[in-house]
């Protein structure tokens, strides 16, 4: 999602009385006490509540620098005098949990210019450290870290080391610093930059720099012989900051050395892999050769503008004063700077640090470079777009690795810029190719690479507002503007579309000379392109208001979002380009269409889709339009025509489902009386073929476009297949009601009614669930609107008993009620709607009218009333102890009874459970058996439910309910009663024939499992207890560990629960103690017949 919502502003540190108030509970803490756990819980809490008020300020931190001394203070002193303790304690071990709570809020802070720094903390913090070794507890890390700054801060302090050595150990405190600092230079965490910068801190020092020789001995055997990757990155952070702040003159006699470390570091494969060590290098290298090249002063230089402006910048420049000092250039600047150009290209890592690093380093050197070098610099830089650019048609051909190289030359190129090293003749060059970059988007697999190019590209014109005067620029600034726009309002990444528009703003708030700059920047700033959809919808249409930039905006909908890879885009673009046509549509509508249609030229199925779409949208822009009829024509004959340039076979490939859609969706937004009547001689004459296609589609979407079209054709010709004839057209006026007004056969109007029943029956399911439940939520729908068309209309109808016979009409509600008892929520309560409309519409006032009168409608309308109730439909607790009544009405109960199944079989609780309460309480008022035919007792229903069995014994969809069903009756005890009676017995003896034969042969385990719980069940009814015994086996020693484990467990809850008239305490320990999970099949066999030979 890219609709984020913005950071909160902040105009002072609201908090500070509540965070002093958090700060003092936590530092009351005794540190020498090892927490309990609810002092634990509750310092954890208030730590973490410090922590969520800081990261409140972490985007306006420069609020909270009032209060830092006063706030920094006490955690600082309560840190030192904890160290000072535990230095001079003479215990061997100390807890070390509360002192690091303390240290992560130091950390949060960020400020360490209030950290204690005298000559006397040094021992303390060194021992501190020393301490700190020792324990490995990665949750200290904060400690270390901390600690590891607090020393660094201290020998910046310029004394004498030594002082603290005695006669016995001369260099003993340098050589303690040194070996704490680099044994954390392997670890992985922040201890490693705390490390690196002590040792920095250690070795620039007068009496210490001797050091760093042997330093870079070690790091050269690191880089040479290590392929631990830590290690390495540690010697290199460490030689960083050792040049970022070394006197020249120490540097200069080490610059061998640290060059020679730079290229062990490249020779060594395993380590170059890794990004931070390519880019920690990089780094290495170029600030080595920045600190032997002098500050060069140019007073050319263009930056800083808003200060030289109050002097009376009048944006001309003048290069001719530049100071060219006499000054030699390294000889390894070469070779260096070779280095960095090979790193702006790379390719190795997705990570960009390296390329960013090397794009810092070329500048930084070109800075100080004299001016005709930095030119040759930025020949090479531009020159790197030129690689892959040769021979190919446009930029989208290009490789996939060119990405790298791109992406390393724009923030080259910027960086460049924005320290106003872009020569005036160079800019037309730069700009070139920087409108290229900003259209980077390179298809790869199922995703494009290139947003780091179109992001970077946008970083070098926001600096060349910043070093450029508005008489170099001006001859650009329309074309520029145009490009920017462009890409601000359509560019698929929202941080893309921000950085463009960052762009823009700075040339319009810079030089003012982008036409219709402050207007254009209010509908495309930071908020407005934020959201993609508001970008395109929006604000894109907002800015086509002005002349200059709709031709440039019309050209990027048609040339790149219609054709981009992501459906999404060609979506949104296709509204887009309608909602700027229609700024003068009967101008811009025509003329897009005609290019439009040449997009078909290249054959690619995302530029059909893409152009289908804008094509319909231009379609429906026509039909809503004030001048529609000067349009009709151009969107009846000129645009359904040109869905003849997409080929049949793409648009009936399965595999271009959106093409079928948007096919669909243009025909229905185009189609005319005229092109229908013309049939094989239409333009496009398989139009028919393309909407059959559609509805016979297995993508909703797609259907629900084909039927769209087909509800258009529908409105302009009638779609029945009879057809009134001639002379019943020319008559009807003159026969007046003779010739019936019905023109479909009794038949055909069966036939659709029975498709309606048979739809309730789609049970389909794939990867998204149950979507046969769309069918039968729409079947529901539509019997009930058929049936109450019907009864309206009876009076009418001759022979109405042929369209709509009474039985089907009986059947069909049958059917939805058995929908208002099943398992999906939506579908009981499309049901239950709709069952109410039907109960609450009269008669038709017809001969034998009481055939279509529903039976048991006097009870269903006292236990559906027709009131705001209707919404328990959705909640197994009101509708199943109602709908479960039905049962008494035979016409009724084999849906019934069907649905119901389903839900008890269903795995949501929330159905599961009111159903079967439900059946289990109106089965316990049942008789055993009644003599009226058509009352309902227990017998019966037993019956009924071993048939529903036998009629599918080969679908576990409907035998795992049945026998689910019967579980839940058998250990409710409310099947007991059928042993009373032999007719009562048979049910249970077809049961039992079901659940026990074949079991080895089963393949579903929830079929075993549900078959082994009915056996053992059926054992607690002593007339079937002889029969379930001898397969008791079956089960404790099936092949599956499972259904052995469950049937052991089901057996032993059996005997605790039921007196089977047998002692089962043997039965009961065997059952126990035998590892019925055990691998070893033949004792688990053992062990069954065991079990079965008790119990016999």
């Amino acid at each position: 999602m890219e609709e984020s919502a913005e950071p909160k502003a902040l105009s002072r540190f609201e908090k500070h009385d509540e965070f002093t108030h958090l700060q003092q509970s936590l530092l009351t803490a005794d540190l020498n006490i090892e927490s309990s756990v609810d002092e634990t819980r509750n310092e954890t809490n208030l730590l973490q509540r410090l922590l969520n008020i800081l990261n409140e300020y972490q985007e306006q931190a420069y609020l909270l620098d009032p209060f830092l001394e006063v706030l920094v203070t006490p955690i600082v002193d309560k840190l030192k005098g904890q160290a000072r303790h535990m230095a001079t304690s003479k215990q061997t071990s100390h807890t070390t949990t509360r002192l690091s709570r303390l240290t992560i809020l130091l950390y949060s802070y960020i400020k360490f210019r209030f950290f204690p720094h005298e000559v006397t903390d040094l021992s303390i913090a060194l021992q501190f450290m020393q301490i700190l070794e020792k324990p490995s507890d990665s949750s200290l890390w904060s400690l270390r870290y901390v600690t590891l700054l607090w020393l660094s801060l201290i020998c910046m302090i310029p004394f004498d080391l030594s002082q603290f050595d005695t006669a016995e150990q001369p260099d003993w405190t340098a050589g303690a610093i040194e070996a704490v600092a680099k044994g954390y230079l392997g670890k992985a965490g922040l201890e490693r930059e705390g490390g690196a910068i002590l040792l920095s801190r250690l070795y620039v020092r007068k009496d210490t720099h001797h050091r760093l020789t042997n330093f870079l001995q070690w790091s050269d055997i690191v880089t040479k012989t290590e392929n631990d990757t830590f290690p390495c990155i540690g010697a290199l952070q460490t030689l960083c900051e050792v040049i970022k702040i070394s006197p020249v003159d120490i540097l200069s006699e080490k610059l061998p050395s640290i060059l020679d470390v730079a290229r062990a570091v490249a020779q060594n494969a395993s380590l170059m892999d890794n990004a931070i060590i390519r880019k920690l290098r990089i780094k290495l290298i170029s600030r080595s050769m920045l600190r032997l090249l002098p500050a060069r002063h140019r007073s050319g230089r263009r930056i800083g503008r808003i200060l030289t402006s109050v002097g009376g910048y009048n944006g001309q420049v003048d290069y001719s004063t530049d100071e060219e000092q006499e000054t030699d250039v390294p000889e390894d600047i070469e070779t260096v700077l070779e280095e960095l150009f090979n790193a702006l290209q790379d390719r190795v890592s997705s990570d960009t640090v390296v390329r960013w690093s090397a794009a810092k380093g070329v500048a930084r050197l070109s800075e100080r470079l004299p001016k005709d070098f930095a030119a040759q610099v930025l020949d090479t830089v531009l020159g790197l777009f030129s690689i892959h650019s040769m021979g190919i048609a446009s930029i989208y051909d290009m490789p996939a690795t060119a990405e790298s190289t791109w992406h390393g030359a724009c923030l080259a190129c910027a960086e460049m810029a924005r320290r106003g090293l872009v020569a005036d003749d160079k800019l037309p060059e730069l700009l070139e190719w920087m409108s290229k970059a900003l259209y980077f988007d390179i298809r790869k697999g199922t995703h494009s690479i290139g947003s780091s190019v179109r992001d970077s590209a946008a970083y070098v014109l926001w600096s060349l507002a910043r070093s450029h005067d508005t008489a170099v620029i001006g001859p650009f600034a329309a074309n520029l503007a145009r490009h920017i726009v462009s890409v601000s309002v359509y560019d698929r990444e929202i941080h893309i579309r921000r950085a463009t528009s960052a762009a823009f703003q700075e040339h319009v708030g810079r030089m003012g000379i982008f036409p219709h700059g402050i207007d254009v920047l209010g509908k495309t700033d930071f908020f407005a392109v934020g959201i993609r959809r508001n970008a395109y919808l929006v604000a894109a249409p907002q800015v086509a208001v002005h002349d200059e930039y709709r031709p440039s905006l019309i050209n990027h909908l048609l040339t790149v979002t219609l054709r981009h890879w992501d459906s999404t885009i060609r979506e949104l673009g296709a509204k887009s380009l309608r909602k700027i046509c229609e700024l003068d549509l009967s101008h811009l509508g025509p003329e897009c269409a005609l290019k439009i249609h040449e997009v078909f030229e290249t054959g690619d199925s995302n530029d059909a889709h893409g152009a289908l779409l804008a094509l319909a949208e231009l379609a429906c822009g026509y039909r809503e339009s004030d001048q529609k009829e000067v349009l009709e024509k151009h969107r009846c004959e000129v645009i359904f025509s040109y869905l003849a340039a997409v080929p049949l076979v793409m648009i009936q490939s399965p595999r271009h489902e959106l093409v079928t859609a948007a096919a669909c969706r243009l025909i229905a937004t185009s189609i005319s009386l005229s092109e229908i009547q013309l049939e094989q001689r239409s333009s496009v004459p398989h139009w028919r073929k393309i909407i059959d296609t559609g509805l016979k589609h297995r993508n909703s979407d797609v259907q629900e476009a084909a039927a769209e079209a087909l509800g258009e054709v529908s409105k302009l010709v009638d779609c029945s297949p009879v057809r009134p004839s001639a002379w019943t057209v020319k008559g009807h006026q003159v026969l007046d009601g003779q010739c019936g007004p019905f023109n479909l056969k009794p038949d055909s109007v069966c036939s659709l009614f029975n498709a309606l029943i048979n739809g309730l029956e789609d049970y389909t399911t794939d990867e998204r669930g149950d979507v046969g439940s769309w069918v039968r939520i729409a079947c529901i729908q539509g019997l009930t609107s058929f049936s109450l068309t019907m009864l309206s209309h009876a009076d009418h109808i001759p022979g109405f008993a042929d369209y709509f016979p009474s039985d089907k009409y009986q059947i069909a509600v049958a059917g939805i009620l058995k929908q208002g008892i099943e398992r999906l929520d939506n579908v009981r309560a499309q049901a239950g709607v709709h069952i109410v409309r039907l109960l609450n519409h009269p008669l038709p006032s017809i001969p034998g009218l009481e055939a279509w009168h529903l039976p048991g409608d006097v009870l269903m309308r006292n236990l559906f009333p027709n009131d705001a109730e209707f919404v328990g439909w959705h909640d197994g607790l009101w509708v199943y102890p109602r709908v479960i009544q039905l049962l008494e009405l035979p016409v009724y109960r084999h849906a019934i009874l069907s649905g119901l199944l389903m839900s008890i079989g269903s795995r949501t609780e929330s159905t599961q459970r009111p159903a079967a309460n439900s059946l289990v309480g109106y089965v316990r008022k049942l008789p055993l058996a009644v003599t009226q035919s058509d009352a309902y007792d227990v017998q019966t229903l037993a019956a009924d439910l071993v048939a529903h069995a036998r009629r599918s014994l080969g679908n576990n969809n409907v035998v795992i309910p049945v026998l689910q069903t019967f579980n839940l009756l058998l250990e409710a005890e409310t099947l007991d009663v059928l042993a009373e009676s032999p007719e009562g017995l048979k049910p249970l003896r077809l049961l039992f024939n079901i659940v026990s034969r074949g079991v080895a042969k089963l393949k579903s385990v929830h079929r075993i499992l549900a078959c082994m719980t009915t056996v053992i069940n059926l054992m607690a009814i002593p007339k079937m207890y002889d029969a379930c015994v001898p397969v008791l086996s079956d089960f404790l020693a099936h092949q599956y560990p499972k259904v052995r484990a469950d049937a052991a467990e089901a057996l032993y809850l059996l005997l605790q629960t039921r007196d089977v008239g047998k002692e089962t305490d043997e039965v009961e320990e065997v059952l126990l103690e035998t590892e019925w999970l055990s691998s070893n099949i033949q004792a688990v066999k053992e062990a069954a017949k065991r079990v079965e030979k008790m119990l016999s």
